[in-house]
Protein backbone atom coordinates (compact mmCIF):
# COMPACT_ATOMS: atom_id res chain seq x y z
CA UNK A 1 0.00 0.00 0.00
CA UNK A 2 1.93 3.13 -1.16
CA UNK A 3 2.09 5.75 2.00
CA UNK A 4 0.02 9.44 2.29
CA UNK A 5 1.90 12.47 1.21
CA UNK A 6 2.59 15.46 3.03
CA UNK A 7 3.29 17.98 0.57
CA UNK A 8 2.36 20.96 2.29
CA UNK A 9 4.94 22.75 4.25
CA UNK A 10 5.90 20.58 7.53
CA UNK A 11 9.22 20.35 9.69
CA UNK A 12 11.08 17.77 9.24
CA UNK A 13 14.05 16.62 12.12
CA UNK A 14 16.42 14.53 10.39
CA UNK A 15 19.16 12.39 12.00
CA UNK A 16 22.45 12.12 10.61
CA UNK A 17 24.83 9.11 11.90
CA UNK A 18 23.43 6.36 9.52
CA UNK A 19 20.52 8.28 8.46
CA UNK A 20 22.46 11.17 6.50
CA UNK A 21 25.71 9.31 6.00
CA UNK A 22 27.68 5.89 7.02
CA UNK A 23 28.80 6.03 10.46
CA UNK A 24 28.83 2.30 12.60
CA UNK A 25 30.20 0.42 9.56
CA UNK A 26 33.52 2.36 11.05
CA UNK A 27 33.35 1.92 14.74
CA UNK A 28 32.66 -2.19 13.42
CA UNK A 29 35.95 -2.27 11.61
CA UNK A 30 37.82 -0.70 14.61
CA UNK A 31 35.92 -3.07 16.84
CA UNK A 32 36.72 -6.29 15.12
CA UNK A 33 40.37 -4.96 14.73
CA UNK A 34 40.30 -4.65 17.97
CA UNK A 35 39.04 -8.22 18.96
CA UNK A 36 41.40 -9.77 16.83
CA UNK A 37 44.38 -7.76 18.83
CA UNK A 38 43.37 -8.62 22.00
CA UNK A 39 43.21 -12.20 20.73
CA UNK A 40 42.07 -14.02 24.11
CA UNK A 41 42.36 -17.21 24.87
CA UNK A 42 39.81 -17.85 27.06
CA UNK A 43 36.97 -15.71 25.76
CA UNK A 44 35.67 -16.18 22.27
CA UNK A 45 35.06 -12.95 19.83
CA UNK A 46 31.13 -13.09 20.40
CA UNK A 47 32.25 -12.59 24.23
CA UNK A 48 33.93 -9.65 24.09
CA UNK A 49 32.07 -8.34 21.92
CA UNK A 50 29.22 -8.61 24.81
CA UNK A 51 31.76 -6.94 27.36
CA UNK A 52 32.90 -4.50 24.92
CA UNK A 53 28.49 -3.40 24.83
CA UNK A 54 28.55 -3.38 28.86
CA UNK A 55 31.55 -1.29 28.77
CA UNK A 56 30.08 1.11 26.01
CA UNK A 57 26.58 1.05 27.37
CA UNK A 58 28.35 2.89 30.99
CA UNK A 59 30.63 5.06 29.33
CA UNK A 60 27.73 6.44 26.95
CA UNK A 61 26.03 7.16 29.53
CA UNK A 62 28.72 8.53 31.69
CA UNK A 63 30.92 10.28 29.07
CA UNK A 64 28.53 10.85 26.04
CA UNK A 65 28.40 9.05 22.42
CA UNK A 66 31.31 9.88 19.95
CA UNK A 67 34.78 8.82 19.00
CA UNK A 68 36.72 9.78 22.47
CA UNK A 69 34.13 7.31 24.48
CA UNK A 70 34.55 4.93 22.10
CA UNK A 71 38.52 5.17 22.42
CA UNK A 72 38.14 4.99 26.41
CA UNK A 73 35.49 1.96 26.03
CA UNK A 74 38.10 0.39 24.15
CA UNK A 75 40.93 0.55 26.41
CA UNK A 76 38.76 -0.01 29.61
CA UNK A 77 37.69 -3.16 28.17
CA UNK A 78 41.36 -3.93 27.26
CA UNK A 79 41.97 -3.69 30.76
CA UNK A 80 39.59 -5.71 32.05
CA UNK A 81 39.66 -8.48 29.95
CA UNK A 82 43.85 -9.07 29.20
CA UNK A 83 45.89 -11.19 31.58
CA UNK A 84 48.80 -8.76 31.17
CA UNK A 85 48.79 -5.26 32.22
CA UNK A 86 48.36 -2.55 29.12
CA UNK A 87 51.80 -1.18 27.89
CA UNK A 88 52.16 1.98 26.27
CA UNK A 89 52.61 0.66 23.31
CA UNK A 90 49.39 -0.94 23.37
CA UNK A 91 47.96 1.73 24.24
CA UNK A 92 49.07 3.23 21.39
CA UNK A 93 47.79 0.39 19.31
CA UNK A 94 44.21 0.95 20.82
CA UNK A 95 43.64 4.29 20.51
CA UNK A 96 45.32 3.80 17.19
CA UNK A 97 41.63 1.73 16.03
CA UNK A 98 39.44 4.76 17.60
CA UNK A 99 41.37 7.13 15.54
CA UNK A 100 40.87 5.42 12.23
CA UNK A 101 37.10 6.35 12.55
CA UNK A 102 37.97 10.13 12.79
CA UNK A 103 40.24 9.95 9.17
CA UNK A 104 37.26 8.13 7.29
CA UNK A 105 36.11 10.33 4.85
CA UNK A 106 32.23 11.18 4.48
CA UNK A 107 30.25 8.84 2.94
CA UNK A 108 26.26 9.67 1.99
CA UNK A 109 23.61 7.32 2.14
CA UNK A 110 21.74 6.17 -1.15
CA UNK A 111 19.57 8.88 -2.23
CA UNK A 112 20.53 11.28 0.07
CA UNK A 113 22.41 13.89 -2.36
CA UNK A 114 19.51 14.11 -4.50
CA UNK A 115 16.53 14.06 -2.17
CA UNK A 116 17.83 16.71 0.52
CA UNK A 117 17.24 19.00 -1.27
CA UNK A 118 14.26 18.43 -2.84
CA UNK A 119 12.89 18.09 0.76
CA UNK A 120 14.85 21.43 1.43
CA UNK A 121 12.62 23.32 -1.27
CA UNK A 122 9.17 21.74 0.40
CA UNK A 123 9.87 21.79 3.94
CA UNK A 124 11.66 23.25 7.04
CA UNK A 125 14.45 21.08 7.64
CA UNK A 126 16.66 20.90 11.40
CA UNK A 127 19.46 18.44 11.71
CA UNK A 128 18.84 16.36 15.25
CA UNK A 129 22.09 13.89 16.46
CA UNK A 130 23.67 12.99 19.25
CA UNK A 131 27.32 12.73 20.06
CA UNK A 132 30.16 14.91 20.32
CA UNK A 133 29.09 18.33 19.25
CA UNK A 134 32.50 19.44 17.58
CA UNK A 135 32.46 15.82 15.77
CA UNK A 136 28.63 15.72 14.85
CA UNK A 137 29.56 19.80 13.50
CA UNK A 138 32.38 19.16 11.17
CA UNK A 139 31.04 15.61 9.89
CA UNK A 140 28.16 18.46 8.62
CA UNK A 141 30.07 20.84 7.18
CA UNK A 142 32.29 17.84 5.11
CA UNK A 143 29.44 16.13 3.81
CA UNK A 144 28.60 19.62 2.05
CA UNK A 145 25.05 18.85 3.33
CA UNK A 146 24.58 21.98 5.80
CA UNK A 147 23.50 24.18 3.52
CA UNK A 148 19.62 22.31 3.61
CA UNK A 149 19.28 22.84 7.60
CA UNK A 150 18.03 26.04 9.25
CA UNK A 151 19.23 24.46 12.30
CA UNK A 152 21.58 22.44 14.35
CA UNK A 153 20.56 20.28 17.07
CA UNK A 154 23.03 18.07 18.76
CA UNK A 155 21.56 16.63 22.56
CA UNK A 156 23.35 14.62 24.90
CA UNK A 157 20.28 12.07 24.70
CA UNK A 158 17.67 11.92 22.20
CA UNK A 159 14.98 11.51 24.70
CA UNK A 160 11.79 12.72 25.02
CA UNK A 161 12.71 15.90 26.75
CA UNK A 162 15.17 16.51 24.11
CA UNK A 163 12.37 16.17 21.51
CA UNK A 164 10.10 18.29 23.09
CA UNK A 165 12.91 20.96 24.03
CA UNK A 166 13.84 21.30 20.49
CA UNK A 167 9.96 21.83 19.65
CA UNK A 168 9.98 24.43 22.29
CA UNK A 169 13.34 26.26 21.03
CA UNK A 170 11.92 26.31 16.95
CA UNK A 171 8.48 26.80 17.83
CA UNK A 172 7.25 23.40 16.09
CA UNK A 173 3.71 22.06 16.03
CA UNK A 174 3.84 18.57 16.95
CA UNK A 175 0.96 17.74 14.35
CA UNK A 176 3.41 19.07 11.34
CA UNK A 177 6.59 18.09 13.12
CA UNK A 178 8.35 14.99 11.79
CA UNK A 179 11.52 13.06 13.00
CA UNK A 180 13.36 10.85 10.51
CA UNK A 181 16.26 8.41 11.28
CA UNK A 182 17.44 4.66 11.38
CA UNK A 183 17.49 3.95 15.55
CA UNK A 184 14.48 2.64 16.88
CA UNK A 185 16.12 3.92 19.99
CA UNK A 186 16.27 7.18 19.77
CA UNK A 187 14.80 8.62 16.70
CA UNK A 188 11.64 6.83 16.61
CA UNK A 189 10.13 5.43 20.16
CA UNK A 190 10.87 9.04 22.18
CA UNK A 191 9.92 10.82 19.09
CA UNK A 192 6.33 9.19 19.21
CA UNK A 193 6.41 9.61 23.24
CA UNK A 194 7.02 13.32 23.17
CA UNK A 195 3.84 13.56 20.53
CA UNK A 196 5.36 13.78 17.16
CA UNK A 197 5.33 12.26 13.65
CA UNK A 198 8.11 9.42 12.86
CA UNK A 199 9.85 8.28 10.09
CA UNK A 200 12.06 4.82 10.60
CA UNK A 201 14.50 4.16 7.85
CA UNK A 202 16.16 0.88 7.93
CA UNK A 203 19.93 0.46 7.90
CA UNK A 204 21.71 -2.83 8.01
CA UNK A 205 24.40 -2.08 10.27
CA UNK A 206 22.37 0.32 13.10
CA UNK A 207 24.42 -0.07 16.41
CA UNK A 208 23.17 -2.97 18.49
CA UNK A 209 23.15 -0.28 21.42
CA UNK A 210 20.46 2.04 19.32
CA UNK A 211 18.32 -1.61 18.59
CA UNK A 212 15.08 -1.23 20.17
CA UNK A 213 11.33 -2.92 19.56
CA UNK A 214 9.50 0.19 17.36
CA UNK A 215 6.37 1.44 19.59
CA UNK A 216 3.33 2.08 18.06
CA UNK A 217 2.17 5.66 16.86
CA UNK A 218 -0.31 6.71 19.34
CA UNK A 219 -3.51 7.52 18.17
CA UNK A 220 -3.19 10.75 15.84
CA UNK A 221 0.36 10.54 15.23
CA UNK A 222 2.07 8.24 12.26
CA UNK A 223 4.80 6.55 11.80
CA UNK A 224 6.17 5.19 8.30
CA UNK A 225 9.02 2.59 8.43
CA UNK A 226 10.78 2.97 4.52
CA UNK A 227 13.93 1.20 3.48
CA UNK A 228 15.37 4.40 1.42
CA UNK A 229 16.51 7.56 1.87
CA UNK A 230 14.88 8.26 -1.76
CA UNK A 231 11.24 7.23 -0.75
CA UNK A 232 11.39 10.30 1.42
CA UNK A 233 10.72 12.70 -1.85
CA UNK A 234 7.39 10.69 -2.84
CA UNK A 235 6.09 11.14 0.98
CA UNK A 236 7.10 14.99 1.90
Amino acid sequence: MPHATWKSAQTLLIDADDTLWENNIYFERAIASFISYLDHHEYSPEEVREKLNEVERAHTSQHGYGVASFRRSLVTCFECLSPEPITAEKHERIVSFAQSILEQEIELLPGVETTLPQLASRHRLILVTKGNEAEQRSKLERSGLRDYFTAVEVPREKNPAAYCAVCERHMLAPMNTWMIGNSPRSDINPALASGLHAVYIHHPNTWVLEHDELDPAPAGQRLLEIESFLKLAEIF
